[in-house]
């Protein structure tokens, strides 16, 4: 099973509509995949139409004797499954503190899947945590939206400082850009400077697109309502570099 977390320090993006959309394509290509939802905030859950509940909270899911597999949930679309956020998960870093080898129990709870799914997609919340440790562990790559902005290029920029410190060889750093809007003279330089400063940038541009901030009218990928935007042939391409690069 390839474990790829859609991770970013900064908040607002595109983490979710990334996670959402590259797991519709998965299982629209056949694939069996799973997207777990780690954020309290519960959007991918949300754009599923499911709701953001675990039974237990993060109590039940850290120290109960369940399975992950009684905790997912299907979701409209074939070959394409969901583990629901719980708002409870605002505490997961307290409650990984308090257990046996803190940073690898997300690794843990996942090993199971792997006869189950092919793909699993890791929504995250926004921080560097103990969680984001776990997810550091667990994960094949960090799949990392980018906003063409100064801010935005700075905590890339400290994600890789800290992957560094830390040792994270296994971790494939995956940056690429979002909610681009080429009328913006800032968009358009960092857009055409940061690949040379930075060779792992994958040379995707996500649109700054009403058609995406729809899916929470939709509730639904982009692709499935509005397959020929712009916005759905960005998603497409996306996917086709990590189907790729993953050997899909």
């Amino acid at each position: 099973m390839k474990i790829i977390a859609v991770y970013n320090l900064k908040g607002g993006v595109g983490k979710t509509a990334s996670a959402v959309n590259l797991g519709y394509l998965c299982a629209k290509a056949g694939y069996r995949t799973l997207i777990w939802d780690l954020d309290p905030q519960g959007a991918a859950s949300f754009y599923f139409r499911i709701k953001p509940k675990i039974k237990g909270g993060t109590d039940g899911l850290l120290k109960g004797k369940k399975d992950l597999d009684d905790l997912i949930k299907g979701t409209d679309f074939n070959n394409l499954d969901l583990l629901p956020a719980d708002f409870s998960y605002r505490y997961l870093d307290i409650g990984l503190s308090s257990t046996s080898q803190p940073t690898q129990q997300l690794q843990k709870k996942l090993k199971p899947l792997a006869q189950n799914y092919d793909v699993l997609f890791l929504d995250c919340p926004p921080s560097i945590s103990l969680l984001s440790e776990n997810i550091f562990c667990a994960a094949e790559a960090l799949l990392i939206p980018v906003i063409p902005t100064t801010l935005s290029l700075r905590t890339l920029q400290q994600l890789r400082q800290f992957c560094k410190q830390e040792s994270l060889k296994h971790l494939r750093l995956m940056p690429f850009f979002s909610m681009v809007d080429r009328r913006k003279n800032l968009h358009k330089e960092i857009i055409e400077s940061l690949p040379k400063d930075y060779k792992g940038l994958l040379r995707i541009e996500i649109p700054y697109a009403s058609v995406i901030e729809q899916m929470g009218l939709q509730r639904a990928p982009v692709a499935s309502y509005a397959p020929d935007s712009t916005a759905a042939q960005a998603y497409e391409k996306l996917w086709q570099v990590l189907r790729k690069g993953f050997n899909l």
